[in-house]
């Protein structure tokens, strides 16, 4: 982490309040394991570092865990992974998102410049820390319909206003 606890090699997405972003995102530790802490941040951070072959590691992991989030924050936070570009470099990306409405497996087609979204967890209330698991690849090809490009975009993070939520290692 940096000196202020925002994490090493992530910046603030689309050229938004960058002081906002550093107070929202904070790398913290509890009985030795970091995670990172959201806390109202309304807006993306990616990884400026990230690049791996989804063919060949194609599943994601990661933690979360959910302390509040207001009834009209949905999605409640998002995961995006782009695997490709399309024509103009805009990254084309799938969302596996925590909704407070939507049931657990719900798939919604992304339009133009939105990503299509899978819902890996549902609900509003505060949870203990819970693990996912997703094949990266089969759901881009499945949702895309197309093989993803050979070096991954990256990964960015997002969480809605009014939400307290913490992403353990991905």
């Amino acid at each position: 982490k940096e000196t202020d606890g925002f994490p090493v090699n992530w910046q603030n997405e689309n050229g938004r309040n960058e002081a906002r972003a550093r107070e929202a995102y904070k790398v913290q530790a509890e009985q030795d394991r970091g995670f990172l802490a959201v806390r109202n941040a309304d807006q993306r951070i990616k990884n400026k570092k990230i690049e791996w072959d989804p063919k060949a590691k194609p599943v994601l992991t990661w933690r979360w865990r959910l302390h509040k989030a207001p009834a009209e924050a949905d999605p409640i936070a998002v995961i995006y992974v782009a695997l490709d570009t399309d024509l103009l470099f805009i990254p084309v990306f799938t969302k596996y998102i925590w909704s407070g409405t939507k049931p657990e497996g719900t798939v919604t087609e992304g339009g133009m410049f939105s990503g299509s979204e899978i819902v890996a967890q549902s609900g509003l209330g505060p949870t203990e820390w819970v693990e996912e698991r997703v094949n990266v690849y089969e759901d881009f090809k499945r949702i895309h319909k197309h093989e993803p490009a050979e070096k991954a975009w990256g990964i960015s993070l997002f969480a809605s206003p009014g939400v307290e939520v913490d992403f353990g290692p991905i």
